[in-house]
């Protein structure tokens, strides 16, 4: 085929959003002489789609110095924009700026009034929404969307109109800002914008509703999303931060698997060691810590830890899980009492109050869960409320009150099933069903622990197991291959946390016994580390 006809050819393909298509096309095409300014625009975006970020901007650089060669300013500064727009979002601020410059410096000397005017305004807005002055930014995404009426530019338009919503939700202004939030995410559904900007609205639609702790909203629009997604071969819509967040979303949504996957390919595409790589290894060490792999998780935390990322609440639930429920303890109070904003700290109020009751503090817990309680009802969101009732329920029970513990978790079940989220359900019912016990009702109780297990097994959440049949009074878990039955006393006591010394006392052996025994159950299991010990005392069932 001609060059011609292969360039036509990738066009045609390019109008189907058939991105791989359209990037072999007119690859092919570019091979075989140079091409219109137009067409490198159409090849940049294809290969932005299909995951090449570098070319991407490399060809984006082509087109723009044709546009100028062409004396067309305009399209000139909007590659200018988009280039930056890429390489901000993957941190790269010194290129990203640097570009934001050219443009403005162009249009200024062209005196040319145009829609890329207003999208030079987006990234100042959006660092002044970092910075908290929500009225400043939406000032700027406000002079935006009238440019973007004015010269009847859709991506100029929605885009200031994602800001909108960002800001107007930063000012207080929840339904107004979800409004508009809902009113991009259509536009995006239904192709009307650029499609390179789709995943970063998704992705700032995914953070408002995590900061509104709006769950439904979350997952009804990856649900959409997705489909659209399906419906173009070869895209690869989402990058770095944006797959943090649908990380979050599957989570709930008990896709661990996905979930992880999509963490994992977070740390790949993110630039090393800064905050947005932090939340993405601290997703992975969630659902780490969530499955038994405490080695795991515990590498995870510490990698977040490096970046930036505060590892609690999530690396003192570990502790827990591990059985150190003293050096939980101090690391959630110490975190509790840093908290500031609902987002940060009604997660970790949730964990405060779990890890309290672990250590016998019931007079924490139930300020933790009133506290709770307060903002829950402050917000409304059906996620926050239902992690208030299940923490009430727990405080109530822990309290002697089984009745009353009874409805605050039945209405948190209740709504963990609305919401799809498979785990945290589970551990409301197991809740529940000692709840039953306590009032003398072992059928039902029996029916919500064996429930909750069956949830909890098909997730393959194994720390949760073993507390359930701790409770559950299931018979002594088998002993691990290789080990003499003094070693597995040994290796269940590590993984309860305990110090050589405390091993020592509680089987009436030297201190130097156990740690020769320990020595001898890390080189049996062929494991590194009392850590990575523990996690298979866990996964092994043996506590």
């Amino acid at each position: 085929m001609s060059t011609a006809g292969t360039r036509d050819q990738g066009r045609e393909a390019f109008g189907r959003q058939a991105w791989g298509e359209a990037y072999a096309c007119l690859s092919a095409a570019a091979e075989g002489g140079p091409l219109e300014p137009e067409d490198l625009e159409r090849l940049a975006t294809a290969a932005y789609l299909t995951g090449r970020d570098e070319e991407s901007a490399g060809l984006l650089e082509r087109a723009h110095r044709a546009y100028l060669h062409r004396s067309d300013v305009e399209r000139a500064a909007r590659c200018a924009f988009w280039l930056a727009f890429g390489l901000l979002n993957r941190g790269e601020h010194a290129r990203g700026g640097g570009w934001l410059a050219r443009a403005h410096r162009l249009l200024d000397e062209a005196r040319l009034p145009c829609a890329v005017q207003g999208l030079l305004l987006l990234p100042e807005g959006l660092r002044r929404l970092a910075e908290g002055d929500a009225e400043a930014a939406a000032g700027l995404f406000g002079r935006a969307a009238a440019i973007g009426e004015r010269f009847g530019d859709p991506d100029l338009t929605v885009l200031a109109r994602l800001g909108q919503g960002q800001a107007a939700i930063r000012r207080g202004e929840a339904a107004e800002g979800v409004a508009l939030l809902d009113e991009v995410m259509v536009a995006v559904t239904a192709s009307e914008v650029y499609p390179v900007a789709v995943g970063v609205a998704y992705c700032a639609v995914l953070e408002a509703c995590q900061e509104l702790f709006d769950l439904r909203r979350a997952q009804e629009w990856t649900g959409a999303l997705s489909r659209w997604c399906a419906s173009q071969p070869d895209l690869v819509p989402y990058r770095g931060q944006c797959l943090v967040r649908r990380a979050e979303v599957l989570q709930l949504q008990g896709d661990w698997r996905d979930a992880l996957d999509e963490a994992r390919r977070a740390c790949a595409w993110l630039s090393p060691g800064g905050p947005a790589a932090g939340a993405a290894f601290y997703r992975q060490a969630e659902l780490h810590r969530l499955r038994g792999a405490f080695a795991e998780a515990e590498a995870a935390y510490r990698q977040a830890s490096r970046c930036g990322r505060k590892p609690h609440p999530g690396l003192a639930l570990l502790r827990l899980a591990e059985g150190r429920t003293a050096v939980a303890e101090a690391a959630i109070r110490r975190a509790a009492g840093e908290a500031q904003g609902r987002r940060d700290r009604a997660p970790t109020l949730a964990a405060f109050g779990e890890i309290a009751l672990a250590a016998g503090d019931v007079p924490a817990a139930r300020a933790a869960a009133d506290e709770l309680a307060e903002i829950a009802e402050g917000l409304g969101a059906p996620l926050l409320r239902a992690v208030s009732d299940h923490a009430t329920g727990a405080v109530l029970l822990a309290e002697g009150d089984a009745r009353a513990a009874l409805g605050a978790l039945r209405r948190a079940r209740t709504t963990w099933q609305e919401l799809d989220a498979p785990y945290e359900a589970a551990r409301t019912h197991a809740l529940i069903g000692l709840a039953c016990r306590a009032l003398g009702d072992d059928d039902t109780a029996g029916v919500a622990l064996d429930a909750a297990r069956e949830v909890l097994e098909q997730l393959g959440a194994a720390p949760d197991l073993a507390r359930l049949d701790a409770l559950d009074g299931a018979p002594e878990p088998p002993a691990a291959p290789g080990l003499t039955p003094r070693e597995v006393e040994v290796l269940r006591l590590v993984a309860t946390g305990k110090t050589n010394r405390e091993i020592g006392a509680q089987l009436f052996i030297s201190e130097r016994t156990v740690e020769r025994h320990v020595s001898s159950i890390l080189s049996k299991l062929e494991v590194p580390s009392r850590a990575a010990a523990t996690a298979y005392a866990y996964e092994h069932h043996l506590v």
